[in-house]
């Protein structure tokens, strides 16, 4: 991972003592401290740009985001959080960039809770540097993964950031390769997102901000075949089919899933460039489904069709 410009200004004037930060040992009084400043935009924000910090709230989080050896750039700590420090500190310390103790910083429960974005906080706060993902890791996957054919949810204009959080959940349980959020959907690392996917934003590779066509044009390139998910009013017929399209479309080989917003369904630049429609069938009193829940539904059917290719395979 790079070293983002925008932080290692923070970095810098951090360490010359300036003021964007707090003196070792001492306490942060002021909600207009630098620090303060960055961790409320990180924690309340709706993703960072370039260059910016994502933010990560609570124990469990800021241990998981190090151990997947994302760099931290800074810990805040309030009075109560000081319980969670120990763990976290012996979490960085078994990674492989750590956090120096000079960024530990310290504040009190209620300034703590000014720059918080959850409604508990627990008084422990991080800013994690960006991961930089290529289309080919989101095709690849990560760990066993890499030796699995592409399996790859698009979010396409989805702008609540708890479908796209539930949809990145669904995306890791359900063995997906990567996740691709396009322009116009609400960011995978904004903080309702990050908490609504447990922490799958962060662990899954994930692309942001791509525009459609050209997000396309490198599937096919890649040999990816491209599918449009759309819910089926009126149910399916005796084949289990709807609109003539069966949600049981073979999803085995190479796949990008493209689910769109529940207003505005998959754009017509995918529906144009799909090899095909994968239908959800559901009762015709339902106009469509939730985002996140259209692509936990696929994503299933993707996983049971690759378990059954992969044991009747080992039975050869």
């Amino acid at each position: 991972m790079k070293r983002d410009s925008a932080i290692s200004e923070h970095n810098s004037e951090f360490e010359r003592g300036g003021r964007g930060g707090a003196e070792r040992g001492d306490a942060i009084t002021s909600r207009d401290n630098k620090w303060m400043k960055l961790f409320r935009a990180a924690l309340r924000g709706t993703g960072p740009r370039e260059g910016e910090a994502i933010g990560v709230e609570g124990p469990k989080f800021i241990e998981d985001a190090l151990r997947l050896g994302l760099e931290a750039d800074a810990l805040l700590v309030s009075e109560s959080g000081e319980r969670h420090l120990a763990p976290v500190l012996r979490a960085a310390g078994q990674s492989e960039t750590g956090i120096s103790r000079s960024r530990v910083l310290r504040t009190s429960d209620k300034l703590f809770e000014s720059v918080a974005g959850t409604d508990a906080p627990q008084g422990i706060a991080a800013l994690f540097r960006q991961p930089e993902w290529s289309l080919e890791d989101v095709l690849r996957g990560s760990g066993t993964l890499r030796e699995s054919a592409a399996l790859v949810i698009v979010l396409a204009e989805v702008q609540d950031p708890g479908n796209v959080g539930t949809a990145l959940r669904s995306a890791e349980a359900f063995g997906a390769t990567g996740a691709v959020a396009t322009r116009g959907t609400a960011d995978p690392w904004s903080p309702k997102a990050l908490r609504a996917s447990a922490g799958s934003a962060l662990r899954l590779p994930v692309l942001r901000g791509l525009a459609i066509p050209i997000l396309l044009a490198q599937l096919k390139l890649a040999g990816v075949k491209i599918y449009a998910a759309q819910s089926a009013p009126g149910g399916a017929d005796s084949r289990g089919t709807a609109s003539g399209v069966s949600l049981r479309a073979d999803l085995r080989e190479a796949a990008a899933i493209f689910v769109g917003s529940e207003g505005g369904g998959v754009p017509a630049a995918v529906l144009h460039a799909a090899d095909a429609i994968v239908s959800i069938p559901t009762s015709a009193e339902v106009e469509s489904l939730n985002a996140g829940v259209a692509a936990s539904i696929v994503l299933y059917e993707a996983a049971r069709q690759r378990t059954e290719q992969s044991r009747a395979a080992s039975e050869l």
